[in-house]
């Protein structure tokens, strides 16, 4: 251990210099190549990943406070052997990445046209976890042949009888390469006899279900098969009567196939009727043909059907990921005005417990209109920030690595929807008239991100990751970000276009929201994520701030996070808003925040910081 004991005196050298009188009101150089060099040193993988990590974010130069939090988590790691994983990284896979063909049905004329490629941008996004070779192709441009030229192929059936092609229909009769189909149209394949479905793949094809009956008042859900069963869990479909206007929200439709060879064919995963209780096959499994019953990125959700087919597209795809379930927590809308005590009390017991942790730093601070001021402008840049430089300089000591979490978090001088505070607002979207806001640009979105990225440099803060403001921009600026940013932590809002039209008549653009349970290499925007899909803690307290008007509580957290392990590779991953624990909003956070963090303990998960998610 001679080696980490170098690197300590290196850093205590610089703090030494640090606190001279001479030099006290200046930063200090850091040599970060005589640092690398004792890094490299290292034998232990996981140790030497979480050096690394340190040094990549480490300053050229720094003061005193962060050349003493970057000695303490050294230290940290070498009295623990691990502060931010505890588990020895896979090696590098060797395996050839897959390359995949996305077909979607792309009819013209109606107003639906373009929602089957909001639905294969959900599905490329999940190819890179696997880091595939995308292409993203309507249907109807099917080339004879193309199949074979590819690892994998999944169509989506998302128009009811849009007619297929028959070189398709021709290949998917007689490619052994992988083939997944979703939902609609397989009848094509399957009922005409040129093509000899059944017997060839020893399934039959029965139609589709739906409802039980028709939804009233009365009786606003009869029952549909909405219960995806899996690894000993009911994954449940997301379903709501509108008695008002007739109408579902859900997608209650069902592909009926069966089993006619069981020599040739398998059940995967089995999906139960709530109404009835009678299960019919949810995937079909006839060698390298897959039939999914439904399109499972529509109304996804925690605790859905989506992570069945998140799990199983390992199987799809021939990539068997190792079993592996990490953690990651991140304190949320940090900004000039947030309490120092909150922070200390969640840093302090995140601490304690040798928990990695992120905090979601806003640089600027902005109250145009002087909602929380009296009426009066407010402005705070991030030099002049003393209670959030405090806050953030102890949690760094306690292990804490920082996200860029927009530049204000706000936008201009307008309620972008309520009050036009940062932390309150939408900063790359114009979400009061569901747009991209007027400026939107390359330029406009780099400037902006650049300016924060300088404020936090030149306190020497460097983030680890960007996280859109309300995981909300326009396509242009989420592609910039890439630019300035290794990784993204977040979910995210995917668009048909990047200057989407979400009220034409006909071809209509959509907007889709996604979560994801594992590390994303590179989504449809070329964006490397980092996930969180549990969601946070929020109360109901809407006599005080009539936007915080629902309970999602820590237990159902946990249990989200209970949903998540059964994704082989899935993550439990959450924020929280420090401000719970401020004592005028009369709320159980802290408490609360500890029972999340115990109960996903208590899952088996293992907690990172998000430096080291691959």
């Amino acid at each position: 251990m001679q080696f980490l004991r170098r690197l300590l005196l290196s850093l205590a050298a610089c703090l030494a210099f640090a606190g001279a009188p001479a030099v006290q009101a200046q930063a200090l150089h850091i040599d970060k190549a005589k640092l690398q060099l004792l890094v490299n040193q290292v034998k232990d993988p996981a140790m030497r990943q979480q050096l690394q990590a340190l040094l990549n974010n480490a300053p050229d130069k720094a003061d005193k406070a962060t050349l003493q939090a970057l000695a303490t988590q050294v230290t940290q790691i070498i009295r623990t052997g691990t502060t931010t994983t505890t588990t020895t990284p896979p090696p590098a896979s060797t395996t050839t990445p897959p390359k995949v063909l996305v077909l979607y049905d792309a009819p013209s004329g109606t107003p639906w046209d373009k929602l089957p490629q909001a639905y294969a941008i959900m599905l490329r996004n999940l190819l890179g976890h696997f880091d595939a070779a995308v292409d993203m192709v309507p249907v109807q441009q099917y080339a004879a042949g193309a199949v074979e030229n590819y690892t994998a192929t999944f169509y989506l059936g998302g128009i009811y009888d849009n007619q297929l092609p028959a070189a398709f229909l021709g290949d998917a009769a007689t490619t052994t390469k992988t083939l997944v189909w979703f939902k609609y149209n397989i009848w094509q394949l399957a009922w005409n006899s040129t093509y000899n479905f059944t017997a060839n793949r020893g399934i039959q094809y029965n139609g589709l279900k739906g409802m039980n009956a028709a939804p009233s008042s009365g009786k606003p859900n009869p029952g549909f098969f909405d219960t995806v069963k899996y690894k000993g869990l009911d994954f449940v479909k997301y379903y709501q009567y509108d008695a008002a206007r007739n109408q579902i929200n859900g997608d209650p439709d069902m592909g009926w196939a069966v089993i006619a060879d069981a020599t040739k064919a398998q059940q995967v995963v089995p999906v139960a009727n709530s109404g009835t209780a009678e299960q019919i096959p949810y995937i079909l499994r006839s060698g390298n043909f897959w039939y999914v019953a439904d399109l499972p990125f529509s109304f996804i959700g925690p605790r859905d059907r989506y992570l069945v087919f998140t799990d199983l597209l390992h199987d799809m795809l021939g990539v068997n990921h190792a079993e592996s379930h990490k953690a990651l927590v991140r304190l949320e809308d940090v900004g000039a005005l947030v309490s120092v005590q909150a922070m200390k009390t969640l840093s302090d017991y995140l601490g304690s417990k040798r928990i990695p942790f992120s905090v979601a730093v806003i640089p600027r601070y902005r109250d145009p209109l002087g909602a929380y001021n009296g009426g009066v402008a407010m402005e705070v840049p991030l030099s002049e920030a003393k209670n959030l430089q405090t806050a953030i300089n102890h949690a760094r000591t306690k292990g804490a690595e920082l996200v860029m979490h927009g530049f204000t978090h706000q936008y201009g001088n307008m309620r972008n929807p309520h009050t036009g505070v940062s932390g309150d607002d939408y900063e790359f979207w114009n979400i009061v008239d569901n747009s991209p806001v007027q400026e939107d640009s390359t330029a406009w979105a780099y400037g902006r991100m650049s300016n924060g990225l300088t404020d936090m440099r030149a306190i020497g803060w460097n983030p680890v990751a960007w996280e859109p403001p309300h995981y909300h921009t326009s396509a242009i600026a989420a592609r910039t970000s890439t630019q300035l940013f290794p990784v993204t932590y977040m979910r995210s809002v995917y668009y048909t276009a990047d200057k989407p039209n979400f009220y034409a008549s006909v071809a209509k653009d959509f907007s889709v929201g996604q979560f994801y349970p594992y590390a994303i290499g590179r989504d449809y925007y070329g964006q490397r994520i980092i996930p969180e899909n549990l969601g946070n803690i929020e109360y109901d307290i809407s006599t005080i701030d009539p936007t915080s008007n629902y309970n999602y509580t820590s237990e159902d957290l946990v249990t989200n996070a209970k949903y998540a392990k059964a994704v082989r590779d899935g993550y439990a991953s959450f924020f929280f808003h420090p401000f719970w624990l401020e004592p005028n909003l009369g709320t159980p956070g802290f408490e609360d925040f500890k029972k999340t963090v115990e109960g996903i303990s208590a899952l088996g998960f293992t907690w990172v910081a998000p430096s080291t998610v691959r």
